[in-house]
């Protein structure tokens, strides 16, 4: 855990540990929510949010692969 203190202004700074881990730079937009039970949660934005959701649904089975092989039972059956 990081303890941080806040400006006059209401502003925080971001440990550099996790600025790099979630490539947080200059100009990076965030969000911020809040959670349940007194939690405020900050998200980076990525600049490409098309391009950062790329890989997200990858799974460890191909869906193309089974949706085949399910259509290929279903002609041995019918």
């Amino acid at each position: 855990m990081v303890i941080a203190k806040t400006t006059a202004k209401g502003h925080v700074i971001i440990p550099a540990a996790l600025r790099k881990k979630y490539h947080i730079k200059k100009g990076t937009r965030v969000a911020i929510t809040e959670g349940e039970g007194n939690v405020i949660l900050v998200r980076p934005i990525p600049d490409d949010p098309i391009e950062a959701s790329r890989g997200m649904l990858k799974g460890k089975t191909s869906l193309v692969k089974a949706l085949l092989r399910d259509r290929g039972e279903e002609a041995k059956r019918g």
